[in-house]
This record gives C-alpha cells, structure tokens and sequence, in this order.
C-alpha cells in the first residue's frame, strides 16, 4: 500500500521531535533593547525612563544627563559619609566611656588537681574570695553579669528541651513529651519546668563589698518584661525541680511562681553564641577610682566538665549600651569608603571625563560610521 506525498509528510511531522514553530517558542517576539545609561538607570518612573531614553537617543543630549547623574552619584555617597562617619565617632567615643572590669575566676577557684571532682563534691566549701581594684570611676548602675565561654546554648537539642505550655499554664503540667531526659523525676512525677535548659540553670552566686563595707545587689528587673508576662505564668510554681537522675545546676524557690524567678527567665532566653553574658544583678551605687571590691563568690557551677570558662563582669552603661566598638567601627567604616568613593568618581569626572550617553555609541550608528553609502 502506497502513500502519497502528502500523507507522508504528515505521518513523517507526527513522528517528529521537532517543535511546533510559533514566534513565542522560537523567542522572535518583537522585543525592546533600551540603552541603559545612567539617566535611564536612576530614573524613578515610567514616563521620566522614556523621556530621558527619547532624549539620549534622538536628540544627543546624553553628556549633559550623565552630568546631572554623576553629580547625584557624588551627592548620594557625600551624604552618607557625612552622616555616618559622625554617628560612628560618636558610638566610639560612647563606647569607650564604658568603664567595664572582667575578672576571670574559674581556674583561681578550684584549690584541687581533680577539678571535676571537686566542682562535683557537694561536702566541699567551694567560697572564693576575689579582690578587684577600680580603674575608673563607675557611676550606678552598674551591671552585674557573668560571662560563660565555650557554652553552646544554641545546640538544637538543648535549644528545643524545653515545654513553653508548662511554663506558661498551671494545667500544662504533664506535657513533657520534648523535656526528656529531664522530664520526670526518679518517682516518673513530671518536673516543672522542665527540659535541659532549665536544669542547667547557672547557680554561682556573688556577695560584695566596697572597701570592707557590704553593698547589696539589685536582682529585680533583670529580666524582659515581655518575658515575666507571657512566657511565664504567674500561678505556676516549681515541683520536683533538680530531683531527676541527672545532677544539674541551681535550684529554684518551690513557693515563688516562675514569673518572679527572673534569674531563671534571664538563663532560659538562650544565646546564639558560645561566648555570652547574662545579667546577674545591679550595684545602684556609685563607685569611685581606686576603691577596692571583694567578691565572695560560690563557685558551684560545673563548666570544667566540658572545658568552659567563668568570668565575672562589672560594667557601667551609655546611650548605646554596654561595651561595644564595633556599631561604631561599622559606621565610621561605611562613611569613610563612601567618602572616598566620592572623591574617587570627582577625580574621574574631571580628569577623564566620558560621554556615556552620546548617540553616537549606538550600534546602529557605528556601523553607519563604520560602512558610509
């Protein structure tokens, strides 16, 4: 049986892989190719790109609208310098104005070679007794923090051994399902609260004096309030806290509601960095130079199990907080190259000046250039 030409190539156009040929698929749609000068580029809108594109390619006014956009380049990166290399002087000068004092003790502390063993005998007396000389006058409040390094609190296990609904609701008791290990007591009563991060709960704990006279540490509003009213109820109370089969860090006051324990809200909002401080307290009184504080310290908290350091912190504050050069270092940073790059594109533009809008730069007429009639 024989086909006929035309049916042959039809059978033959249906076996075919080739596509269908249509304008859209083979990408020949009319399309817009505009010259992207700067003009165009920073040109807010619509009518104002197709104005500018009008005017740089039909009538030849392209230098003067690379002026006026060279110009705003200059302006725009003067400003930012101007701005931000002030605001960053300022955050230095602020920032150094922080008398701040780190007294490291873990290693001064331990009188034993087994350090381990002696963190861990609870018979021991583990007082440590620090003297600290003030370099600088220190005007209250002064923070108290202490400093833990080598802590990995944003370890994912720990971050999510924790039940936000027991902690927050008296009838949440039992949802303890993501605390585990410490999750139930050795009787399987469920502990409240419970999870990793509330059982290793920093228990140090600082007494102090001021040349030989005994100051009293402000341990209220230390923590969020944010924190104290919705994250933490005000009817919950701990049970069975520190009765698990692992030994942990501090304890916490049965008969004061979670809301009100704020050294354990301070500890439960967790740090993204293994380095970190948490707020210990305030000394509201001033201290002068040269004054000498004693610390007596009870050093209870085990960080020699995993190699952790322990320091303690005395600072004073100013308007951006506590220590921190870097805020300033970013700002005067950021200004200073802007500042130069402004200064780079001035040089530019006065020794070699370019005309990147010239119609004559166009395709279409470089090749009428490059091939006369």
């Amino acid at each position: 049986m024989s086909l006929s030409g035309s049916e042959t190539e039809s059978l033959a156009s249906r076996r075919s892989k080739k596509p269908k040929y249509s304008k859209f698929t083979q990408q020949e749609l009319p399309a817009c190719k505009p010259l992207l000068t700067p003009g165009i580029v920073i040109s807010p809108s619509l009518p104002q790109l197709l104005r500018y594109h009008i005017v740089i390619n039909h009538l030849g006014l392209g230098l003067e609208t690379d002026r006026q956009c060279i110009a705003q380049v200059i302006g725009a990166f003067s400003l930012i310098g101007i701005v931000f290399v002030p605001i960053g002087l300022a955050s230095l000068s602020a920032s150094q104005a922080v008398v701040e004092i780190i007294d490291r003790y873990d290693a001064e502390c331990v009188s034993a070679n087994d350090k381990v063993g002696f963190i861990q005998d609870t018979k021991t007396d583990k007082a440590c007794t620090r003297t600290i000389t003030v370099p600088k006058p220190m005007k209250g409040p002064v923070h108290i923090y202490y400093q833990l390094e080598n802590f990995y609190q944003n370890h994912r296990r720990y971050v999510k051994s924790r039940s936000d609904k027991q902690l927050r609701y008296k009838d949440s008791a039992n949802l303890i399902k993501i605390c585990e290990p410490e999750g139930t007591s050795v009787n399987g009563a469920p502990i409240v609260p419970c999870g990793l991060i509330a059982w290793s709960l920093f228990n140090d704990t600082y007494a102090f004096s001021v040349n030989k006279k005994a100051i009293e540490v402000n341990k209220k509003n230390i923590a969020w309030d944010s924190d104290k009213s919705s994250k933490f109820g005000s009817d919950v109370y701990p049970t069975n806290f520190q009765k698990g089969g692992l030994i942990g860090g501090g304890k916490l006051d049965e008969k004061m509601p979670l809301s009100e324990q704020e050294d354990l809200i301070v500890w439960m909002r967790t740090a993204a960095l293994p380095t970190f401080r948490k707020l210990y307290g305030r000394i509201e009184t001033d201290i002068r130079a040269s004054d000498e504080i004693t610390v007596v310290i009870q050093n209870n908290y085990n960080t020699y199990s995993f190699g952790g350091t322990k320091a303690l912190v005395l600072s004073t504050t100013s308007w951006i907080g506590g220590r921190n050069n870097f805020i300033g270092v970013a700002y005067v940073a950021i200004g200073g190259i802007c500042l130069f790059l402004a200064l780079g594109f001035v040089v530019l533009f006065v020794v070699k000046p370019r005309t990147l809008g010239d119609p004559a730069y166009l395709s279409w007429n470089k090749e009428a250039l490059d091939h006369p009639n």
